[in-house]
Order: structure tokens, then C-alpha cells, then sequence
């Protein structure tokens, strides 16, 4: 179990800014079930969720960085969350899954020349009754703004994204489940992407934010 709790290069849990963040987040919570419910809110609604805020450098995925930044995308989002549930003593892994989003904006799909972002990364973290899966992806003002159920946490079971929004529209879609994984796999990752959306768009460059895009669904 040591290497759910171990810190690597990306899930940097011993860095200073990642203890002091975490250390924050959970207050005075003594039971790890708090602890971890409490980590949850403060990474998902602590960093807005931006999927043009995208930069592919090794650096930028660890959690000592994304601490840092005021908006980011799933897979950075989840390495936070995993490293600071280790930093607080509580296991935790990635996990990660091709999902289809038939709610994302026609800006963004025109981009990746589809609405299935591969790779969506979520944290697993263990507590007494078992491993829970965690999306901090979309922070609550961007639920809010389309119109999509905030995902939710109270210790039991997990908080996936949901398969309807509040009003019945068909919204997320788990097609392939990629698995677990002690440690970030950047270079599968990124195999994949340059796959499937060209190495154009890993290489090339990016508008850097919602709005450099021009995309006011994802803008602050």
C-alpha cells in the first residue's frame, strides 16, 4: 500500500505547496473520510476548470504546479487531488477513462475534431469501505452554467460524471476505461493524443485560456 502514499515526481505530495494546500483544505478534520470529502471541494471548486488552459510540458502536470494556477483540466486537477490525499496520510491513485461529452461547445469540438476527450483523469482514493473514484474536473459555476449536475461527495460511493444534465439532456458518456495507475502515464497519454487529435495539436499552438479562444462557454 506505501505506493499509494509515496510521493513521485509528478504526484509531488511532499512539496511544501502541496503540504501547506492540503493542510488548508482539510482544517480540523481528524477522520480520513472527512479529510478526503473536504480535499474534493477544495480542488474541485479551487481551480476552475478551463480545457484550453493546456500546456503539455512534464512540469506543468505536477501537482507543485498546478497548485499554482487558477484554472486547469482534468488530468492536472486529479494529480492535485491524488498527491494531497497522500500528503494527508489517505492512499490514493489515478484513474482514468475515454468519455464523450455531448454537451461540450461547438468551439472546442471544432478543435479536437470531436467530442470524445480520451484520457479523462479522475483520483481514487481509499478509504475504510473501499476505493472511491473522484472527478474534480468541472467546478460548480461551470455545472451551473451548463446546466449540468455538480458532482458530489459525502465520503460513500463516487462522484463520476453524470450520465444526464438537470434537464435530461444525455450529457457524459464512459466509452473505454483505461484502468489505474500508481503514477501519471504521460507518455501513454500523450501517445494517444497526438493518435487521435494529430501532433498538430500537441505540438502547435494553443490559445492558452476560454477566452484568448473566444469560447464564452469555458471563459471566467
Amino acid at each position: 500500500m506505501n505506493v499509494w502514499l509515496d510521493a513521485t515526481w509528478f504526484i509531488d505530495a511532499d512539496d511544501p505547496r502541496v503540504v501547506t494546500f492540503a493542510a488548508s483544505a482539510v482544517g480540523d478534520a481528524a477522520d480520513p473520510t472527512e479529510k478526503a470529502v473536504r480535499l474534493f471541494y477544495a480542488v474541485r471548486d479551487g481551480f476552475r476548470y478551463d480545457p484550453y488552459n493546456v500546456d503539455y510540458a512534464p512540469e506543468r502536470f505536477r501537482a507543485s504546479s498546478v497548485v499554482e494556477s487558477a484554472s486547469n483540466w482534468c488530468v492536472p486537477k486529479s494529480v492535485l487531488l491524488t498527491a494531497a490525499a497522500r500528503s494527508q496520510g489517505i492512499p490514493a491513485r489515478l484513474g482514468f477513462a475515454d468519455v464523450r461529452n455531448h454537451l461540450t461547445s461547438e468551439k472546442l469540438k471544432a478543435q479536437m475534431s470531436s467530442d470524445v476527450f480520451a484520457w479523462h483523469g479522475y483520483s481514487e482514493v481509499l478509504l475504510d469501505d473501499g476505493w472511491h473514484k473522484l472527478s474534480t474536473a468541472f467546478n460548480i459555476e461551470l455545472c451551473d452554467r451548463f446546466g449540468v449536475k455538480t458532482l458530489e461527495f459525502d465520503g460513500t460511493g463516487d462522484a463520476l460524471m453524470h450520465p444526464f444534465d438537470t434537464a435530461g439532456r444525455q450529457h457524459m458518456e464512459y466509452i473505454r476505461q483505461r484502468g489505474s495507475y500508481d503514477d501519471l502515464p504521460l507518455d501513454e497519454i500523450m501517445a494517444t493524443f497526438a493518435e487521435v487529435y494529430g501532433e498538430g495539436m500537441i505540438g502547435g499552438p494553443r490559445p492558452g485560456s476560454a477566452e484568448a479562444a473566444g469560447d464564452d462557454a469555458f471563459a471566467s
